[in-house]
């Protein structure tokens, strides 16, 4: 863990988000108190096309709506 004081921080933050993004933590302090820990973002647990399979889209998804289903929608 990197500790640097507010003044610091300020003036050296491109190369503490490179130190951010290599997994390190940085604590910024205000004299010798912490006010703040810059850490890195999790991973996106999600990925394209894991729902693949669950969900079937219908051939006429793309359909005309009909007279009642557009004045449902007031229109």
């Amino acid at each position: 863990m990197v500790e640097v004081g507010v003044h610091e921080a300020k003036s050296t933050l491109s190369k503490l988000l490179l130190l951010v993004e290599a997994g390190e933590e940085v604590v910024i302090l205000r004299g010798r108190d912490p006010v703040a820990q810059l850490v890195p973002i999790a991973a996106p647990t999600r990925l394209l096309g894991e729902d693949r399979g669950h969900y079937e889209v219908p051939d006429d998804f793309d359909a005309p709506l009909s007279n009642e289903e557009l004045e449902r929608f007031g229109m």
